[in-house]
């Protein structure tokens, strides 16, 4: 593999540091070079740094010719900044080989403050993007970013900034680090600051105001900054007005000393891609309080391993860092888990390693043959806030991946840009019969995704849909598949016929997720498909992270080690006529065995009222969430739960999963259907429901939990049946290739 990358050569910050560590890191693994279209720093470090580099004098013609020339004898071609995106975009046609560039920010903000450049280059540089093959964002949230504007998610790549922990920290002390950097030391000092570029962006002034509001309450507090930029007079003006005390050092040739020196790292940026500040910091073991922007969320764990703040929020900013300076055990401790998260996930080597994967995907598909039909249309009630739809299509989307992991996949969904920014595939609107026909004639698989799709006990409307998608699929010419699904109930006597017919005729095979579903089927004369008992695809995810689920329930007051019973509700007819009775249960819950109530969203706009009126009612202490995050978080939360009462089937499912005690309260016969199934015969039908049953429930459950060990057993046995939903659709793929 030979590739080329090319760049402007002016770059400084993140991007130069990404740049040269990636080549330095890529050479000797595959055949990698550099050029740069001006001769300076950027050069002069790559050179350092060992990488084969070639430099242009800066004409846009010699740029382009030279770009040309030694990209013809490469694999990929791969862009970054402006310059060479545009120089990338007009090869493109002529080179016959993948034009990739890593978009190193957000290309709207690069000349933020500087109005001609930004509508000229950034205006340039905007139109680049559109045109070259592929996209690399260096943390999802710019990823997702590029998807909310339009670029097509199949094109889009994710790589972090890595940093080298093998290079141990110089172990000087306080005092030697100081005087390296110009600065004098006092004992008991502690070093807050913040290295960054003095642009708008980065909004240095909320650092300055908020450290002018701990200059009388901390005295041992020294504020610190490394950098410059063009808004260096107006920060230094600024410190003067307020009286921060503020140690202007400058910009440094190298950031090792003056993270070693900080105590608490700092980060105020407006937008933010995956700053190199933070892995900086985390390396020298710095506790870190940041602005909630941009990839940053995705490292910092709020309580757990740092803290964010909303920007400009220079209040909260002061006091987070009054808090750790005050608390230099929970410094420690938060700089410990940030260095041990950066470690694992955003290492040099998982950089690189993730890199090579990126270029080998890229010329996978380069080499894939070009058929007219190929993919897989993926229905289902996507695209709704529902946690539980959510784990079936990330789910069933990880088990198509494990297959093909590049296999285009098309997403019915009721909001086609969350579920394509949050899975990354082709997404179109669920009701959009245009979009539907047009992937159903590329696609060769339509996928009944998982769901109790085929009811009416919702409505007679929403089975006539997903029977016609089915038809008209099986018309279009794909092969039909019901994968981990529900049936019924279906209560007409016009549907019941009409499923019939649309099942005999036009599916090929139906894996179910219960007996229920299979007696229904039978009842229904569905003979003529291929049907199998397995399981719901939920089963197979994994909780999220610890430091996730646990900065989450920080967030809401809930101590990850406390004892709690969940209540997962959703609105129901007469629900308010019973809510009373859930709240006296919780009330019950509380009162004789200590567990707090946590009121839990699984479909959030929906479930929310639902939550909200058990409590009011509900006396004893406890909890309402407004948001439980993704299904994987949302599973992981449960997992924390002595006790999970439900409505929603979901809920059951995850918490069955995590061998925790259920009860279900049984609004539709799925419900019960499913703990059947897994030996919980704990539900009581909705209609019946009475404080004093549940209340009978909740002392057999509490019975039941020391019984966690028998639970997972029969449940990993149900994560064995549902494989053969996996197996089935591997052998459908396997064919489709095949032929």
């Amino acid at each position: 593999m030979k590739v080329l990358h090319i760049i402007g050569g002016g770059d400084v910050g993140g991007a130069k540091t990404h740049v040269i560590s990636l080549l330095a890191g890529l050479t000797g693994r595959i055949d990698v070079s550099l050029l740069s279209f001006r001769e300076g720093g950027f050069a002069e470090s790559a050179r350092e740094a060992g990488i084969n580099v070639t430099v242009t004098d800066g004409n846009i013609l010699s740029d382009f010719k030279t770009a040309k020339a030694l990209a013809a004898r490469c694999d990929i071609l791969h862009c970054h900044g402006a310059r060479a995106n545009m120089v990338g975009a007009l090869l493109k046609r002529s080179l016959r080989i993948p034009v990739v560039t890593t978009v190193h920010s957000d290309y709207r903000l690069d000349y933020l403050g500087r109005f001609f450049a930004r509508f000229s280059y950034g205006a340039i540089n905007a139109l680049s993007l559109r045109r070259v093959d592929y996209r690399i964002g260096v943390s999802d949230v710019t990823t997702q970013m590029l998807i909310e504007r339009g670029f097509k998610p199949e094109g889009l790549f994710t790589i972090y900034n890595g940093m080298d922990f093998t290079e141990a920290p110089s172990g000087a002390s306080k005092r030697e680090l100081a005087a390296r950097l110009g600065l004098g030391y006092t004992e008991g000092d502690i070093f807050a600051g913040i290295a960054a570029r003095f642009d708008p962006v980065k909004d240095l002034s909320t650092f300055v105001r908020a450290a002018a509001r701990l200059k009388d309450s901390c005295p041992s507090l020294r504020f610190v900054v490394a950098g410059s930029g063009p808004q260096e007079a107006k920060l230094r003006a600024l410190a003067c007005q307020t009286g921060a005390r503020i140690d202007f050092l400058g910009w440094l040739d190298g950031t090792d000393t003056f993270f070693e020196l900080l105590d608490i790292n700092l980060l105020t940026s407006l937008s933010e891609t995956f700053p190199y500040a933070l892995t900086e910091g985390a390396r020298m073991r710095c506790a870190t309080v940041a602005t909630a922007v941009g990839g940053i969320t995705l490292f910092l764990d709020h309580g757990i391993n740092g803290y964010l703040f909303t920007p400009g929020d220079d209040a909260t900013l002061a006091a987070h860092i009054k808090t750790l300076a005050e608390n230099p055990r929970q410094r420690a401790d938060f700089a410990e888990r940030i260095y041990k998260k950066a470690e694992n996930n955003f290492s040099m080597r998982v950089m690189l390693q993730k890199q090579i994967d990126i270029y080998n995907s890229i010329l996978r598909r380069l080499s894939r043959p070009k058929n007219k039909r190929e993919g897989i249309i993926l229905c289902g009630a996507y695209g709704m806030d529902n946690a539980g739809d959510d784990a079936i299509l990330e789910a069933i989307l990880l088990q198509i991946r494990s297959f093909d992991p590049d296999i285009a996949v098309r997403v019915f969904s009721r909001n086609p840009t969350d579920t394509k920014r949050n899975y990354r595939e082709h997404t179109f609107h669920t009701f959009n019969l245009f979009s539907f026909t047009k992937a159903a004639l590329r696609s060769s698989i339509y996928l009944s995704g998982g769901g109790n799709l085929v009811q009416d006990i919702t409505s007679t409307r929403s089975l006539l849909f997903y029977l016609f998608t089915i038809f008209w699929s099986h018309l279009l010419g794909c092969r039909i598949l019901m994968y981990g699904c529900g049936i019924g109930p279906i209560t007409k006597k016009r549907n019941r016929k009409l499923t019939y017919r649309v099942l005999n005729k036009c599916v090929e095979a139906i894996t179910l997720r219960e007996n229920g579903s299979m007696e229904e089927l039978r009842q229904l004369g569905v003979t003529k498909p291929t049907v199998v008992l397995t399981a719901d695809p939920a089963l197979t995810l994994t909780p999220a992270e610890p430091e996730q689920v646990e900065s989450l329930m920080l967030r809401h007051g809930l101590a990850p080690d406390g004892k709690y019973i969940a209540f997962a509700l959703r609105n129901w007819p007469d629900y308010e006529k019973k809510v009373s009775h859930i709240a006296d249960a919780a009330d019950y819950a509380y009162a004789k065995y200590g567990l707090t109530p946590v009121y839990i969203p699984i479909e959030r706009k929906q479930d929310i009222r639902a939550a909200r009126l058990a409590s009011n009612l509900t006396r004893s202490p406890h909890r309402l969430l407004d948001d439980t995050g993704t299904a994987r978080v949302a599973i992981g939360l449960l997992s924390h739960m002595q006790i999970v009462v439900a409505m929603r089937l979901h809920a059951l499912i995850f918490a069955a999963g995590q061998g925790l005690p259920v009860i279900g309260l049984a609004y539709n016969e799925k419900v019960s259907a499913f703990l059947r199934y897994i030996g919980q015969e704990t539900d009581i039908p909705f209609e019946s429901l009475t404080a004093s049953a549940l209340e009978s429930l909740v002392d057999n459950a509490v019975d039941a939990i020391p019984n966690r060990a028998a639970r997972l057993v029969t449940i990993e046995t149900l994560r064995e049946r549902e494989r053969l939903n996996s197996n089935l659709l591997g052998k459908m793929l396997s064919s489709e290739r095949a032929g």
